[in-house]
């Protein structure tokens, strides 16, 4: 049952050949083998689980089955969950535990998931190695060595050591796809204002986006179409009916034409990747698609862009976090400066402590305009871009990360060779866009992603390729020797 896909394992329910009981039973026994070799998840909702896994099969047997109904899942422990812990992977939260569930959460309920805990990440989702999380890094289920890449690294971890058939994450520079490139997944950035913000704990708020985390596009597209919708209680969601993704799967890529970046593939990155990228490319002409060079000059502004707005964000966001009226509160302070002090001193961690900073100081009287502001313009011109990408392609290929995991703890003390590391993933942020990674083939046994970008609420084009270049190739179906 472990390999089955969500559609597999709704039609065998469908079926009666398992019970969702089983089912679930099943992977909690997993998690409770292997979760403890790669530390994916912070809380394992193991009694919830089985409750509601016993009203699944009641409403199977009733006929009264949503599309998920009965099928497990887990959810990035940035997104409320009712009367569970919500960290965000912070000691600032680590007693948090959530009054309502995030309309993401609501959505896949509704639908009739089973949700059997909540998966590890870097801290407030700052990251990109789940390194910086209060509960221990999360390792790579291909080489426990590695990272797994982040900040949805947990949910990657879970997905590709199959301790989880599929899992929600989020997006803000790339945190759903690199990590599903690391751990050999496939995993989607929606639109951003696709995928309701409300009740997903705020990093930075014009960027965040929840996406779904699967083995193959098929079973993020039956995610997709659970999560997507407009949500009157998100400012930011659009009102814009969702599509049938499922339906747009068998499309062909006749006339489809797809945009090679010059830019994406420079010196930085590793010719081993570029090789399985190029594979990749080719694979796609064979399926009908049409390839084409183009140019996104901006390409390298990406990242001092990001790394200005998205901490000016983080930091108006995280002034919330005060000791005051939820979360961590220090002992015995003197007085309210006191407590505010040493309350976030002590519990947020480094990276988080270095975001605040850099983005209290980009938004300072005298350096607003020089920093935070010229970010912004230089985001207008990357979306720009890419807009004049699209006038002559449907779609943008590209590596989604410039070379496989690397090991634990050989980036943490240059964060700045981290951020660089995200040259690949962060415009699409700016520009609001959608794309997609899937696996595309191993480096020294450590999986690659290739990344697909489309226009504003192409998801149903972006999962219709990345599914028909999983039907005529494997990569998607590699275990991890741990498995």
């Amino acid at each position: 049952m472990l390999d089955l896909s969500l559609t597999q394992m709704a039609q065998g329910l469908a079926e009666r050949k398992f019970s969702s009981l089983e089912l679930t039973q099943t992977f909690l026994q997993r998690i409770q083998t292997v979760n403890p070799q790669l530390n994916a998840f912070i809380t394992v909702t193991e009694q919830q689980a089985l409750e509601a896994a016993k009203a699944a099969d009641a409403q199977l047997a009733a006929g009264q089955a949503g599309p998920l109904t009965g099928i497990p899942i887990a959810h990035k422990d940035l997104f409320c969950t009712e009367g569970i812990k919500t960290s965000c992977a912070s000691k600032m939260l680590d007693n948090f535990i959530a009054p309502y569930d995030a309309t993401v959460v609501a959505n896949l309920n509704k639908a009739g998931a089973v949700s059997l805990g909540k998966t590890n990440l870097d801290e407030f989702a700052m990251g990109s190695s789940s390194e910086s999380s209060f509960y221990g890094s999360v390792k790579n289920p291909w080489a426990t060595q590695a990272v797994a890449g982040g900040s949805s690294g947990g949910s990657a971890a879970a997905v590709a050591a199959r301790l989880v058939p599929a899992a929600t994450g989020s997006d803000t520079g790339g945190s759903i796809r690199q990590p599903a490139a690391f751990c050999g997944i496939t995993g989607l950035k929606p639109t951003y204002g696709r995928v309701s913000r409300w009740g997903m704990v705020a990093y930075a708020s014009s960027m965040d986006q929840a996406g779904p985390m699967a083995r193959s596009a098929e079973d993020c597209a039956l995610m997709l179409q659970q999560m997507a919708g407009f949500d009157s209680k998100d400012s930011t969601s659009i009102e814009q009916a969702v599509p049938d993704y499922l339906s747009q799967l068998g499309d062909s890529l006749q006339g489809v034409t797809l945009g090679i970046p010059k830019e994406y593939f420079a010196d930085d990155l590793n010719p081993q990747t570029a090789e399985r990228i190029h594979a990749a490319i080719k694979q796609l002409e064979k399926l009908g698609a049409s390839v084409k060079e183009i140019s996104l000059p901006l390409t390298r502004m990406a990242i001092p862009a990001y790394y200005v707005i998205s901490p000016a964000e983080a930091s108006s966001n995280l002034s919330r976090f005060d000791g005051v009226r939820y979360g961590y509160r220090c002992e015995n302070p003197v007085d309210l400066e006191d407590l505010y002090k040493r309350s976030r001193s002590e519990a947020f961690g480094d990276e988080v402590k270095r975001r605040i900073l850099i983005g209290t100081y980009a938004l300072s009287e005298g350096f607003y305009d020089a920093y935070y502001n010229k970010a912004q313009q230089i985001r207008r011109l990357i979306a720009e871009d890419f807009q004049a990408a699209f006038q002559s392609v449907d779609l943008i290929i590209a590596p989604t990360t410039p070379n496989p995991a690397y090991d634990l703890g050989s980036k943490l003390t240059d964060p700045i060779q981290m951020y660089l590391d995200d040259i690949y993933t962060l415009g699409v942020n700016l520009a609001g866009l959608p794309a997609i990674s899937v696996p595309a083939g191993l480096v020294n046994q450590r999986p690659v992603g290739m990344q697909l970008i489309g226009n504003h609420f192409s998801e149903a084009k972006l999962l219709n390729a990345a599914h028909q270049f999983q039907q005529a190739t494997d990569h998607h179906l590699q275990k991890p020797a741990l498995i």
